[in-house]
């Protein structure tokens, strides 16, 4: 039972930036586009499985290394704390500086440049692409640490921890795997529906990611502050 209450506790913590990674638009523009290239079957999955490798790998060395932050009194409590504090003002900069540079009036909303020869892409790089948008990427690097360090301060261990970083994974690879989900099962009407989402998100990127940003930001900030206040 206390297991059970300690996954709950857990999974709980790690949701709203198991969410945040979710909808980061870059990724979902980039499966879609993957998708709807030459073997997009075959590179869509790819793509997936380096998404999922580069966020369990992160989630558990940070899980790992703050093994002891369940104890208030630790080292490794405070290091969490302090760590939530510089997570929530760089991704509250992150978001403010997003929308200082966002395209203004008519402007042109474009993809990276590196999205364009993604329906080209070989199976190597759409691993590698998955593995670097989720395990290197700034943003996500920082919600992943804050969610593994909330997993470690909940107490979860052994297989509790595997679990706890599961549901992180799974919630965060969502619209990921949903994507190549919807394109196996889901025929011509798929990849029209993919087709508008990408759109979608490429539109509005600018103001999804920078609600995402701040919103996360101010509530990481908030928990680590609230760590802090209660030494």
């Amino acid at each position: 039972m206390e297991g059970e209450q300690v996954l709950i506790e857990a999974t709980g913590a790690v949701l709203p930036a198991a969410l945040a990674v979710a909808l980061s638009p870059f990724p979902l523009i980039g499966i879609v586009l993957i998708l709807s290239g030459e073997r997009g079957r075959r590179n869509g999955l790819l793509f997936a499985a380096g998404w999922v490798i580069g966020l369990t790998v992160v989630s558990t060395l940070v899980a790992v290394v703050f093994g002891g932050a369940d104890d208030p009194d630790s080292t490794s409590s405070a290091v969490a704390d302090w760590g939530r504090v510089l997570a929530g003002g760089a991704l509250i900069v992150l978001g403010a500086r997003k929308w200082w540079k966002r395209p203004r009036g008519a402007d042109h909303v474009a993809p990276p440049r590196w999205m364009a020869s993604l329906g080209e892409a070989t199976a190597g790089r759409a691993l590698l692409l998955g593995l670097l948008l989720s395990g290197a990427n700034p943003k996500n690097l920082v919600l992943t640490a804050s969610a593994a360090a909330s997993i470690a301060e909940a107490g979860a261990h052994d297989a509790g921890l595997v679990a706890a970083i599961t549901v992180f994974v799974l919630i965060a690879s969502c619209t990921v795997l949903g994507s190549v989900a919807i394109h196996f099962i889901g025929g011509q009407r798929a990849a029209s529906f993919l087709d508008s989402l990408r759109r979608f998100m490429v539109t509005n990127s600018n103001v999804i990611t920078v609600i995402v940003l701040l919103l996360l930001g101010v509530s990481v900030l908030g928990d680590g502050l609230s760590g802090l206040g209660r030494r």
